[in-house]
């Protein structure tokens, strides 16, 4: 093996330790946007049924508005 040969070797497994870690470097950040995306996944899940509970009483308040509203429409237009 000539030296100009083992320079090439060299050259390219220093290219390929630059492309491992560079690969490795994605994988840890993709991982780490994995693992917060799964953190807000979880606090979303757990303001559901409180947020569930909050729109059935806004529901049950726009019904009684509108039930107030008709009956003021039939008191004033049937009396």
């Amino acid at each position: 093996m000539t030296f100009k040969q083992a320079k090439e070797i060299v050259e390219r497994m220093e290219l390929a330790e630059l492309s491992l870690r560079n690969s490795f470097d994605n994988i840890d950040f993709a991982r780490r946007s994995l693992d917060d995306s799964i953190l807000e996944q979880k606090k979303v899940l757990n303001e559901l049924p409180q947020k569930d509970k909050k729109i059935s009483y806004l529901y049950l308040i726009i019904m009684l508005n509108i039930g107030f509203i008709v009956g003021l429409l039939v008191g004033k237009f049937l009396v």
